[in-house]
């Protein structure tokens, strides 16, 4: 009856009771008789959609925007006030930290818990249960209570039960900016390697930089509203120009977004050995990029990250410090952030480099320059005549 939709939200409702100020005297209470003592907060509000099997589905907005109670809502956590949730395949579920863990039971005790609760057997669970274990890395405290756990360690136990219930369908909150950046690392390549097997997630995450690369549909929230939906690249524009109030183009045409906080105030490339900055390089050499940055006060831990676009738009590559496990100190004052190319592969054109220093969950926005540098690249070896860039081939035939 479903076909290929692998969960479907019909006109949810979900609201709570907030009971107002305490009554303090005979008084107030006789004066409040009859009268509610409560409001009636909504967190979900008339929200439908489908998710589809085999896609990646994300889920965006604010905090207080309802995304954790939609989220709670699909997995039966909470029960809806109006409408429904359907459920089409077999379902893991990563919400917020501790959810379906005892806190006095042993890390062990709590993965038969855990993945009971996920809708395993006893024996299947013991089957898998040293799998978990060597996923979450705790064989030394998997018979601690876990709430001597630290959340990084609680997240590496949950999402390692999550996974290893063979879910059809998985459901993960924001709970992975816990985790340290290694753990991370491995969280992303599950959820790739989940897709590539035609499984379903559901994603709720700030990280807009996942939610464009990871997912193939999104949904907007804002106050328990659904207020757009569809491809993921152009909600996260409208997303982070609402977020950010908008931003006008500079004289030079770059636009500048962020709390400037801290701000990137000049960019410069450089050719290997020559001190003069330049805005043009070949295929095959090797570049310096100069980010110079000023800081109004100190910002701990920030991810830096550039993006190089041809003037069609397309982008050819998106690194971050994050991404690499590397982690800036504090940055504060004045200074300069260099990246080292080693060796150009894009092929002869016109470039367009946008620059950003985020939070380390790159939800919080201290600087995003569009369009901070537009270079260009000259014919170099090897010389190649089609596409962005060269993939370096070698060619035999027999």
């Amino acid at each position: 009856m479903a076909g290929d939709i692998a969960l479907s939200v019909d006109h949810l409702v979900k609201s709570f009771r907030i009971h107002q100020q305490k009554t303090n005297s005979l008084k107030q209470l006789i004066a409040a008789r009859g009268r509610n003592r409560y409001d009636d907060f909504v967190a979900v509000d008339d929200v439908t959609f489908d998710v589809r099997e085999g896609e990646v589905f994300g889920i965006i907005g604010q905090n207080g925007s309802g995304k954790s109670t939609l989220l709670k809502c699909m997995a039966g956590i909470l029960q809806p006030n109006s409408g429904t949730v359907q459920v089409f395949r077999r379902m893991g579920a990563l919400l917020e930290l501790g959810a379906g863990f005892h806190p006095e039971l042993s890390g062990r005790e709590n993965i038969f818990l855990n993945a009971a609760i996920l809708g395993m057997g006893r024996r299947e669970i013991a089957l898998r249960f040293d799998e978990i274990v060597d996923f979450s890395g705790l064989h030394t405290f998997i018979d601690q209570p876990v709430k001597t756990y630290s959340s990084g360690m609680y997240v590496r136990l949950a999402f390692a039960v999550a996974i290893n219930v063979d879910p059809q369908l998985l459901i993960v909150d924001e709970i992975l900016a816990v985790g340290d950046v290694s753990f991370q690392r491995r969280c992303l390549e599950k959820f790739v390697e989940f897709r590539s097997e035609g499984r379903t997630i559901v994603l709720v995450t700030h990280d807009m930089g996942s939610v464009k690369n990871l997912c193939d549909r999104a949904i907007w929230l804002e106050h328990g509203k659904a207020i757009d939906e569809g491809d993921p690249a152009d909600l996260v524009e409208a997303y982070t120009e609402r977020m950010l109030g908008g931003a006008a183009p500079a004289a030079d045409g770059s636009v500048r977004r962020g709390s400037g906080e801290i701000r990137i105030t000049e960019v410069e490339m450089f050719t290997q050995g020559d001190p003069t900055p330049v805005k043009r390089c070949r295929t095959s050499d090797s570049i310096v990029l100069r980010l110079h940055y000023q800081a109004e006060k100190t910002v701990p831990q920030p991810v830096i990250g550039i993006e190089i676009q041809s003037l069609g738009g397309a982008t050819v590559t998106a690194p971050n410090t994050r991404d690499v496990g590397m982690v800036p100190p504090n940055m504060s004052g004045t200074g300069v952030v260099d990246i080292t190319i080693p060796r150009v592969d894009l092929l002869p054109g016109t470039y367009d480099l946008h620059t950003s220093i985020t939070d380390f969950n790159r939800a919080y926005v201290y600087d995003h320059v569009q369009l901070a540098l537009r270079f260009d690249v000259m014919t170099g070896k090897p010389y190649e005549t089609g596409g962005l860039v060269t993939m370096r081939p070698q060619w035999s035939l027999s």
